[in-house]
Order: structure tokens, then sequence, then C-alpha cells
């Protein structure tokens, strides 16, 4: 029995694979909760970026509020050792990051 074509010509498949492709990117950028990917490439994706850092601040916000529990859930002891010390630097670095990135956003 011979095998039927689902196109009837190669273009027809390449279409449907651009078609089945960029459904796909959607879809991703949908996940993520991103704004679609603006129509024309050399157009400015300000809503997306914006998303994005939106993104990016909220997970330096949520991982400096584990950091900080996670020193303030430490005895006294080991508050007052190097090792804590080391770790209010970083949570230190990473609150002066989360301001420069209002700034931008």
């Amino acid at each position: 029995m011979p095998q039927l074509r689902k196109y009837a010509t190669r273009a027809d498949q390449q279409a449907s694979y651009r078609s089945r492709r960029a459904l796909s990117e959607r879809a991703l950028l949908a996940t993520k909760g991103l704004p679609p990917l603006p129509a024309i490439p050399t157009l400015p994706g300000t809503a997306r970026w914006s998303a994005m850092l939106a993104q990016a601040h909220l997970l330096l916000c949520a991982a400096s509020d584990e950091m900080q529990s996670y020193h303030d859930d430490r005895s006294e002891q080991w508050q007052d050792s190097p090792k804590a010390e080391e770790m209010l630097a970083r949570l230190e670095a990473l609150q002066d990051t989360i301001d420069q990135l209002q700034g931008i956003a």
C-alpha cells in the first residue's frame, strides 16, 4: 500500500513546521509569564524587558528574604562567626543589586 503524503509540497511542509515552531515559542514565553516577542524583530520589546526585570526583582527579593531568614534562625554563636559575616556581606551586596535593579525598572 503506498504511503500517503501529509503535505502536497515541500513548501507546505516547511510552512507547517514554521507555524508549529512559532506556537511552541509563544507557549514557552507564556509559561515564563513573558509577553510575546514583537512582530517585527527590530521593534523594541519594552513590555517584555519590563516583565523580565520584574521577574528578576522578584527572584532577587526571594533570595534575600531566604538568606535573611537563614541568618536569623541560627544561634548567636553562629551569628558571631566568620561564616555569618561572609553571608551578611553577600546579603548586603544582594541588597545593593536589588536597589540598582529598581533604578533600571
